[in-house]
C-alpha cells in the first residue's frame, strides 16, 4: 500500500499541487467487484482546500487516473455501520449516498480517522459520524514518529514563524557587524553564544538587584486592597438605598404598561365599531323605500333599486370573528332579514300584479289583429317590465323561492295570453289559405275546390292533434271532377284541378306568401321573448356550439329533433340556458301543434304545397341555428321541419306508388302518358322553388327516385299497350322525357337524361324498321335467295346461272313494283305512322324521315346486289333515289 501511496502521490497528486494523507481500497457495494481507491488530499496552497478523490486503474494500462473529486464541505453524513463489529462497509453522504466496501477494517478506520481530523483542522464543520467507534473521532493527535500524516506534517507547517520587521533589522545589524558570518558560520556561532551567556547573566544579575523594589510593590499592592475593601462597603450601602427606588421604578413601569395595554384595547374596539356602524348601518331613506317604495314610477323603482342594493351589501359583510356572537349584530341581522322578506313579498306581489295585467291588456288588442295576418306587439310590455330587471336579479339572489314562483307564474300567465294570439293567428292564416271566412262563407275569387275545402278546413280547426300529409278527399273530387285527358290515369302529384292553370299558380303563390308571413311572424315573436326573458330573469343566453345541424335533418325520419349540450360550458351557464329553453316551451308551447296542423291543411289543399314550405322551413331553421342552434325557436323549428320533409318523402312515395299503379285505356292511343308529363311540370315547378334553397340535397334525392319510377312505369305501359306499338310508346315518352331534363338542366339527372336520349334513339330506329319491314317484299325475298347461294360458296358473278335466280326471274320480280305501287305502299305507311304516333310530340316528321333513310338503305343494297351478281346485264329498278325522295316529299306535304 505503501508503495501504490507514492505512486499516486507522484503521478496524480504532486502535478496539482496536493498532498495524499489517507489512502484506502475498495469496491461498490453490491456490485461486481472492480476495485479503486479512495484518497483523502490537501492543496499545498492557501487557502488549504480539502477534497476527497476517488482514483482507479486505466483499462488501457496499469497507470492510475483521476475519476472523481468530492470537495470534503460536501459531505454531510460518513456511516461506518457498526460501531462494535468490525466491518469493512461505510457509507459516505455527497449529494447522494455512495456505498463502499474496504479491502480491510483498518484502512476503512484510518480513512475514516484521517477525514475527522482534517474536518476539525481545516472545516469545523458538522459532518455527522455515525456507527463509528469513539477511539477514532479523539480530538488530540499524539507527537512523535507515529504522528498521523494529518498532524505531522501540517504542524511543521504550524510551528514555522515569519520574522517581524525588527527581528529582521537586529539580524541585519548584527551580520553587518560581523562580516565574516557569512564565510564562517561556525565562528559566528560561537559569537552569539558568548553574547547570549553575557546577556543571561545580566538578566540573573538584574532580577537580584529588583528583589527591593519588589518588597515596595508587594506593600502598595496590600494597601491597595485594604482601599477596595472600603470602596465595596461604600457601594453595598448605596445599593441598599437604590433598592426601594428600583421597586418604585419596577411598579411605575408596570403602570405604564397597564395604561399602554388599555389604550390599544381602546383603539382595536373603536375600529370594530367602526367597521360594523359603516358596514351594518342601513340610511333610514333606503328603510322607508323599502318598506313604502313606489314601484310603479321609475324614480321609486330607481330608489327601491338602489335600497335593495345597500340591503344585500350589509347583509352579505364579511363579519370578523366574533362578531356573529354579539346581541347587537343578531339583532341588526334579523332586522336586515325581515326587510328582506318584507320587500320581497312586496315586490313578488306586485309583478304578479303586472303579469295579469298585461294579460287583460293584450287581449283587448286582441280584436284589432283579428282580421290580419299579424302577431300582437309585445315590446311595450316588456319595455315597462325591464325596468324591475335589476329588482329581479336582487330577488334572484336574496329570495330565490320567490324568484323560482315569479318565474312559474310568469309562464302560466304569459302561456294562457300566447296561446290565445297565436291560436287566432293561424285561425286567420288558415282561413286565407282556404279562401273561407269565419263563418264558412267562401272568397268570391276562390270558386273552385269550395265544398270539400270547407269541410277539411271545419275538420282542422276542431282537432288539436297532428295531420298526416296523405292524399285527401279534396284531391279526389278535384281529380273527378277535372274532364281533361287525365281522368284515365291517377294524377302523379294529385294536384286537384289542371295543375298547370293560372288558378293553380296563384293558389300557390299566395300559399308560399302565406306560409313565408306566419314563419317571419313567429320568429321575431320567439326571439323578442327569448331575449326579454333572459333579461329580466337575468339568465345567461351564450351561443353553444353544438346542436342538430340540417344535414342532420335528413337522417331524422321518425325521430324529433334533440340537440345536445356543450360540454365545456360552465355548469351555471348551462342550467340557465335550460331554464330558458324550459321557459321558452312553457309559454310558447301551441307552436309547434299549430304548425303542424297548418303545415297537414297545405298539404292536404295542394301537395305541391310541401315543396314550397320544405325550402321555407329550411331557410327558417338556417337562420335561427346560425342565432343560435340550441334555442326553442331553432329547436321547434328544427321539429317542424322534420314533419315537413316527412310530408315531403310521403308525397314522392304516394307518386310512385300511382305510378305503378296508373293503367291506360285499351281502345285510345297511348300518347304522352300523364305521369311523364307531370314530372315535367313538377321539375319546373321544383326548379323554381328550390333556386338558391338550402335543401337542395332533398330535391335532387326525390328527383332520382321519381325519374326511375317514370322510366319504370313508361317500360310497363308500353308492354301493357295494345292500341299502340311498344316501340312509339317509349320512343315519343323518352323523347319527352330527354327534352324536359334538356330544358331545365337538372345536374343531378345528366345521367338519366343521356339514358332517356339513348332509349329514344333505340326505339325510333327500332320502330322505323319494324313498321318500315320490305316494302318490295317479293323483290326482297329474291335477293335474300341470292344472298343464300353467295353464302354457300358460290361465286356472285355465277348467281345468274342458277335457274331459280337468272337474268329472266329478277326482271320479272322488279316488273311488278313500278313507281306507282312503290308510292302507293308508301302512302299507306305514312297512314299507318300517323295513326300511331300523337300530335302533342309532333315526331312525325322525325319518324318519316327515318323511314326514307331506311327505304334508300335497302335501295341501294338491291343496287349494289344486282351490280356484283348480274354484271353487264343492264336490269335497274323501274324507280331511283330521287324517285323515292319526291314521293316521301309529296306525301308528307299532302297529309
Amino acid at each position: 500500500m505503501t508503495a501504490i501511496k507514492h505512486a499516486l502521490q507522484r503521478d496524480i497528486f504532486t502535478p496539482n499541487d496536493e498532498r495524499l494523507l489517507s489512502i484506502v481500497n475498495v469496491c461498490k457495494a453490491g456490485k461486481k467487484k472492480r476495485n479503486c481507491f479512495l484518497c483523502a488530499t490537501v492543496t499545498t496552497e492557501r487557502p488549504v482546500q480539502v477534497n476527497v478523490v476517488k482514483v482507479k486503474k486505466s483499462d488501457k494500462g496499469d497507470f492510475y487516473k483521476r475519476q472523481t473529486a468530492w470537495a470534503l464541505r460536501d459531505l454531510a453524513v460518513v456511516d461506518a455501520k457498526d460501531a462494535v463489529k468490525e466491518s469493512p462497509e461505510f457509507d459516505l453522504h455527497f449529494d447522494k449516498v455512495y456505498k463502499w466496501v474496504a479491502s480491510s477494517t483498518v484502512e476503512k478506520n484510518t480513512f475514516i480517522s484521517c477525514i475527522w481530523k482534517l474536518n476539525q483542522r481545516y472545516l469545523r464543520k458538522k459532518i455527522d459520524f455515525i456507527n463509528v467507534s469513539s477511539q477514532l473521532l479523539e480530538e488530540s493527535v499524539p507527537s512523535g514518529e507515529n504522528q498521523s500524516v494529518a498532524g505531522g506534517d501540517e504542524e511543521a507547517v504550524d510551528e514555522y514563524q515569519e520574522l517581524n520587521a525588527r527581528e529582521e533589522q537586529d539580524i541585519e545589524i548584527m551580520m553587518e557587524g560581523c562580516e565574516y558570518a557569512i564565510a564562517n558560520a561556525e565562528a559566528f556561532a560561537e559569537k552569539l553564544s558568548r553574547e547570549l551567556q553575557v546577556l543571561d547573566g545580566a538578566n540573573i544579575q538584574s532580577i537580584m538587584a529588583s528583589e527591593k523594589q519588589v518588597n515596595i510593590l508587594m506593600k502598595l499592592l496590600d494597601e491597595a486592597l485594604k482601599e477596595v475593601d472600603q470602596i465595596e462597603l461604600k457601594l453595598s450601602s448605596y445599593e441598599e438605598m437604590l433598592q426601594s427606588v428600583k421597586e418604585q421604578m419596577d411598579q411605575i413601569s408596570e403602570s405604564n404598561h397597564l395604561i399602554h395595554l388599555s389604550n390599544t384595547n381602546n383603539v382595536k374596539l373603536l375600529s370594530e365599531i367602526e367597521f360594523l356602524v359603516n358596514h351594518m348601518d342601513l340610511a333610514k331613506g333606503h328603510i322607508k323605500a323599502l318598506q313604502e317604495g313606489d314601484l310603479t314610477s321609475s324614480r321609486g323603482i330607481e330608489a327601491c333599486t338602489n335600497a335593495a342594493d345597500a340591503l344585500l351589501q350589509c347583509m352579505n359583510v364579511a363579519l370578523r370573528p366574533g362578531h356573529d356572537m354579539l346581541h347587537a349584530v343578531k339583532q341588526q341581522q334579523q332586522r336586515f332579514s325581515d326587510l328582506r322578506e318584507q320587500f320581497a313579498r312586496r315586490l313578488a306581489s306586485h309583478l304578479n300584479s303586472v303579469f295579469v295585467q298585461q294579460g287583460h291588456d293584450q287581449s283587448s288588442t286582441l280584436a284589432q289583429h283579428s282580421a290580419e295576418l299579424a302577431l300582437p306587439n309585445h315590446h311595450p310590455f316588456h319595455r315597462d317590465l325591464l325596468r324591475y330587471a335589476k329588482l329581479m336579479e336582487w330577488l334572484k339572489n336574496t329570495d330565490y323561492g320567490k324568484y323560482e314562483g315569479l318565474t312559474k307564474n310568469y309562464m302560466d300567465y304569459l302561456s294562457r295570453l300566447y296561446e290565445r294570439e297565436i291560436k287566432d293567428f293561424f285561425e286567420v292564416a288558415k282561413i286565407k289559405m282556404t279562401g273561407t271566412t269565419r263563418e264558412g262563407k267562401k272568397f268570391a275569387t276562390l270558386p273552385r275546390k269550395e265544398s270539400a275545402v270547407k269541410q277539411e278546413t271545419e275538420s282542422l280547426h276542431g282537432s288539436s292533434g297532428k295531420l298526416t300529409g296523405s292524399t285527401s278527399s279534396l284531391n279526389k273530387l278535384s281529380v273527378q271532377s277535372s274532364g281533361n285527358r287525365r281522368s284515365q290515369s291517377s294524377s302523379l302529384l294529385d294536384m286537384g284541378n289542371m295543375s298547370a292553370s293560372d288558378l293553380d299558380v296563384a293558389d300557390r303563390t299566395k300559399f308560399d306568401k302565406i306560409f313565408e308571413q306566419v314563419l317571419s311572424e313567429l320568429e321575431p315573436l320567439c326571439l323578442a321573448e327569448q331575449d326579454f326573458i333572459s333579461k329580466f330573469f337575468k339568465l345567461q343566453q351564450h351561443q353553444s356550439t353544438s346542436g342538430t345541424t340540417m344535414n342532420e335533418v335528413e337522417e331524422m325520419d321518425g325521430i324529433a329533433l334533440s340537440r345536445s349540450h356543450t360540454s365545456g360550458v360552465p355548469q351555471t351557464v348551462s342550467s340557465e340556458k335550460d331554464m330558458i329553453r324550459q321557459m321558452m316551451t312553457k309559454i310558447f308551447r301551441c307552436i309547434e301543434p299549430e304548425l303542424n296542423n297548418l303545415i297537414a291543411l297545405g298539404d292536404k289543399i295542394d301537395s305541391f304545397n310541401s315543396l314550397y314550405m320544405l325550402v321555407k322551413m329550411s331557410h327558417h331553421v338556417w337562420t335561427a341555428q346560425n342565432v343560435d342552434p340550441a334555442s326553442f325557436l331553432s329547436t321547434t323549428l328544427g321539429n317542424v321541419l322534420v314533419t315537413v320533409k316527412r310530408n315531403f318523402d310521403k308525397c314522392i312515395s304516394n307518386q310512385m306508388k300511382q305510378m305503378d299503379e296508373v293503367k291506360i285505356s285499351k281502345k285510345s292511343k297511348v300518347g304522352i302518358l300523364p305521369f311523364v308529363a307531370e314530372f315535367e311540370e313538377f321539375a319546373a315547378l321544383a326548379e323554381s322553388i328550390f333556386k338558391n334553397a338550402e335543401r337542395r340535397g332533398d330535391l335532387d334525392k326525390a328527383y332520382i327516385k321519381l325519374i326511375r319510377a317514370v322510366f319504370d312505369s313508361v317500360e310497363k305501359v308500353a308492354n301493357e299497350s295494345q292500341k299502340t306499338p311498344r316501340d312509339v310508346v317509349m320512343m315519343e315518352n323518352f323523347h319527352h322525357i330527354f327534352a324536359t331534363l334538356s330544358r331545365l338542366k337538372i345536374s343531378c339527372l345528366e345521367a338519366e337524361k343521356k339514358e332517356a336520349k339513348q332509349k329514344y334513339t333505340d326505339h325510333l330506329q327500332s320502330y322505323v324498321i319494324y313498321s318500315l319491314g320490305q316494302p318490295l317484299e317479293k323483290l326482297n325475298h329474291f335477293f335474300e335467295g341470292v344472298e343464300a347461294r353467295v353464302a354457300q360458296g358460290i361465286r356472285e358473278e355465277e348467281v345468274s346461272y342458277q335457274l331459280a335466280f337468272n337474268k329472266q326471274e329478277l326482271r320479272k320480280v322488279i316488273k311488278e313494283y313500278p313507281g306507282k305501287e312503290v308510292k302507293k305502299g308508301l302512302d299507306n305507311l305514312y297512314k299507318k305512322v300517323d295513326k300511331h304516333l300523337c300530335e302533342e310530340e309532333n315526331l312525325l316528321q322525325v319518324v318519316w324521315h327515318s323511314m326514307q333513310d331506311e327505304f334508300i338503305r335497302q335501295y341501294k343494297h338491291f343496287e349494289g346486289l344486282i351490280a356484283r351478281c348480274y354484271p353487264g346485264s343492264g336490269i335497274t329498278m323501274e324507280f331511283t333515289i330521287q324517285d323515292i325522295l319526291d314521293y316521301c316529299s309529296s306525301i308528307a306535304q299532302s297529309h
